[in-house]
């Protein structure tokens, strides 16, 4: 095989309440630089709803999203001219923010004659750990975050294979959603692993779902429905903190628990080597979830990796090292390309097994 080319790429994100903007310097060996990250977050906009709301974050990409870009190229001391290609998510998310993210890629790839990446969210979530890390293919991969739990087997760039999903919520939607019945500030995760310090988790007794069920699917609706009712009845200081200790627990253990089926499916397929377990999206930065999902890495002997904290959010930089990646394989879209609101990783099994019968609302993925 010969040699990968090194890339430059300026990477936009918008499917949620971040616009980012990244550019990224793939080398031909596969390290990777980040020359600048820019992200403008909407939290503010968006906390007096305790969750996003699509319009207003539409909206307001399409304020922000020219100079966030001119925010990334000025940090990298670079010109368009200097690019070897822009990449842009297309999807899967608030289909208004992507349209807005997408078209800024195009005009840009169109205007200085750049090929164009479009780029899947949860791609970008797959690579994140390689912003910090060389990490080589194939490895498990535990992607959890506010819209997307699954875990699949990643083989290559475009090659992943879907093990495991949530049927109902994702675990960083319950997070949010307990932590707004707890009167904590949006987005919830952060300040109920916060409040859990200190914390008694075995003083509640929360449900624990799918015991029965066979696979690797996860289920965090009745976590939250029951988390919320009791949430209700506790006002005092300490059982509050304990409350919030058994939310964070008992997320982290069906994750762990989860992921160690799906464990055992990886190495029917790959064998002995090749252990490495990555886990990326927002839920990933949760101190209690890395330390558990670290044990189990180190009792099946694999490595555990992990984004750096800054990559495990939305971003662009993600983006651009997907875009990049691709780019290096010859992989480019037209002007054409669509802003998609669903859009799996691994289409062959959502189409023969899908989560969320249609017409109902569900995970993104």
């Amino acid at each position: 095989m010969s040699p990968q080319p090194t890339l430059t790429v300026l990477g936009i994100e918008t499917s949620c309440d971040e616009t980012a903007a990244s550019v990224v310097r793939r080398a031909s060996d596969g390290t990777v630089e980040v020359l600048s990250s820019i992200v403008a977050s909407q939290i503010a906009a968006h906390a007096p709803f305790g969750g996003v709301v699509p319009e207003i974050a539409a909206r307001a990409h399409v304020e922000v999203i020219d100079a966030v870009i001119g925010e990334a190229m000025r940090a990298a001391n670079l010109g368009f001219s200097d690019l070897g290609g822009v990449a842009a998510t297309a999807g899967p998310g608030l289909v208004g923010g992507v349209m807005v993210g997408l078209s800024a890629g195009k005009a840009i790839a169109l205007a200085r004659g750049l090929p164009l990446v479009a780029v899947n969210h949860l791609e970008g979530h797959a690579v994140s750990a390689r912003l910090g890390a060389r990490i080589d293919y194939p490895f498990l991969l535990l992607l959890v975050s506010g819209g997307h739990c699954q875990l699949l087997d990643v083989a290559g760039v475009g090659r992943c294979t879907r093990l495991g999903s949530t049927i109902d919520d994702a675990a960083g939607e319950a997070f949010d959603k307990i932590a707004k019945a707890m009167g904590l500030p949006y987005p919830g995760g952060p300040p109920l692993e916060r409040l859990a310090e200190g914390g008694d988790p075995t003083r509640f007794t929360l449900p624990r779902a799918l015991l029965g069920r066979e696979g690797c699917d996860f289920s965090f609706s009745g976590l939250k429905t029951a988390a919320a009712r009791l949430a209700e009845g506790v006002t005092d200081p300490t059982d509050r903190r304990d409350l919030a200790a058994a939310v964070q627990g008992a997320i982290a253990r069906q994750l762990t628990e989860r992921t160690h089926r799906a464990i055992a499916v990886y190495l029917r397929e790959h064998g002995g080597g090749d252990r490495r377990l990555v886990v990326a999206g927002g839920v990933a930065a949760n101190g209690e979830v890395r330390r558990a999902l670290t044990a189990l890495a180190t009792s099946e002997g694999f490595t555990f990796h992990a984004p750096p904290l800054a990559y495990c959010t939305d971003n662009a930089a993600m983006i651009a090292l997907a875009g990049a990646e691709r780019l290096a394989l010859g992989l480019i879209d037209g002007l054409d390309a669509v802003a998609r609101p669903r859009w799996p990783l691994d289409e062959a099994a959502a189409l023969a097994h899908p989560t969320h019968a249609p017409g109902r609302k569900g995970a993104k993925a």
